[in-house]
């Protein structure tokens, strides 16, 4: 007797005709797909080599688009992958074997992933289950600091030091023994016109990117202060001229996710007028 046999992959790179399906799935929750959105917004586009996003198939009906999706590039991003779909996508995940730094997003998918990706996988640095997710979607609460202002090309000596500043303080390495490829990604935010600062005496004393921009979200990221400046309110004004400028300019939703236990950053984000909407989590290798 024949075994049945699904007509369709479960799980297979996507294309630009799979485009305005990738969209729907990630529409479901903007804020949550953000990092994922921006890839299917470029689907079509030329990528990096050896990246894609994949779709996960819940049905055998050829005519039916992905019911989820992963990012699978320098991170590991799923999107409104089910337990259904789950083992689907980590067996895809495993035979195409790790080249990701990170897995990131929806708390509830990233650790159901890594649960299942856990033995098989390198042991990480560090795994961070409770990172809430927030949100602002109209004027900051507080005072915006005027000084803060987009980053400009000839002022890299200043902004990369402090990007890397931040990126060891947050991760807890340098980012740039690894090669050029922090310090371009530095630079192509500042040309695109989404990294803020504040330079006192050429210095970088506050610092925030946005670092994923799609679905009608920009997710701020590498927020960071200069040590010998902290306690001085100047985060609380400075997100507020970021989520002023990135709201007028960009897009009319702005978030983030932050650490559960940096209580300072969760008290700092509700006196700008951020809430929380749900729950990130990132596996760190």
């Amino acid at each position: 007797m024949a075994l049945w046999r699904r007509s369709v992959p479960t799980v297979r790179p996507l294309d630009a005709g799979d485009r305005d399906a990738a969209l729907a799935v990630c529409l479901r929750d903007p804020v949550g797909a953000v990092l994922a959105g921006v890839q299917a917004e470029r689907l079509g586009e030329p990528g990096p080599p050896g990246t894609e996003l994949l779709g996960i198939f819940g049905s055998d009906d050829p005519d039916a688009g992905p019911a989820g999706l992963c990012w699978a590039g320098a991170n590991l991003v799923p999107v409104q992958v089910g337990e259904l779909l789950m083992d689907d996508l980590v067996e895809h995940v495993r035979r195409r074997g790790r080249r990701c730094s990170s897995i990131v997003g929806p708390a509830e998918e990233v650790l159901s992933l890594w649960d299942r990706l856990a033995p098989v996988w390198t042991r990480p640095r560090e795994v961070r289950p409770d990172q809430p997710s927030m949100v602002i979607d109209g004027d900051p609460a507080v005072p915006a600091d005027p000084a803060v202002r987009l980053a400009q090309r000839d002022e890299l000596a200043e902004v990369v030091p402090a990007s890397v500043a931040m990126f060891t303080e947050e991760v807890g390495y340098d980012p740039t023994v690894v090669g050029g490829a922090y310090a371009a990604r530095v630079a192509e935010l500042v040309a695109n016109g989404r990294t803020y600062v504040r330079i006192d005496r050429d210095e970088v004393i506050f610092k925030a990117d946005v670092g994923a921009l799609a679905l009608g979200v920009a997710q701020i990221q590498g927020v960071w202060v200069h040590p010998d400046h902290r306690g001085q309110g100047l985060a609380s004004a400075g997100m507020a001229a970021v989520v002023a400028d990135v709201r007028a300019r960009l897009a009319p939703t702005v978030s983030l996710y932050v650490n559960s236990y940096n209580t300072a950053a969760l008290a700092l984000y509700d006196r700008v007028g951020f809430r929380r909407v749900g729950t990130y989590a990132t596996v760190l290798f």
